[in-house]
């Protein structure tokens, strides 16, 4: 049983930054791949960025450059550093954990740009 909390989300004007915490805690021995996704209304969900089983860092084309994923893994904490945030960039931010052969979801938090 894993459990993930995200927290930081919230409303910033165009070409600020925010700093997307995901807290993961239960029965974690090893983290397979983690990664953050958001959701924007009327849209699918979409992988942002992601560090697979293998330690390899992904990102979306939109967001490279702009955002940083980091661990902590003393913490078991999954960050997103949103840098240059543009409206587009407004949705639901999800974080993503697989560990144990199982997938589990955080219940999101919202990230709102203004221009």
């Amino acid at each position: 049983q894993v459990q993930l909390v995200e927290s930081g989300g919230g409303l910033v004007q165009a070409g600020g930054s925010l700093r997307l915490s995901c807290a993961a805690s239960g029965s974690i021995f090893s983290i397979n791949a983690m990664g953050w996704y958001r959701q924007a209304p009327g849209k699918q969900r979409e992988l942002v960025a992601g560090i697979n089983s293998g330690g390899v860092i992904n990102y979306a084309d939109s967001v490279k450059g702009r955002f940083t994923i980091s661990r902590d893994n003393a913490k078991n904490t999954l960050y997103l550093q949103m840098n240059s945030l543009k409206p587009e960039d407004t949705a639901v931010y999800y974080c993503k954990v697989i560990t144990g052969g199982w997938g589990y979801w955080g219940k999101g938090t919202l990230v709102t740009v203004s221009s």
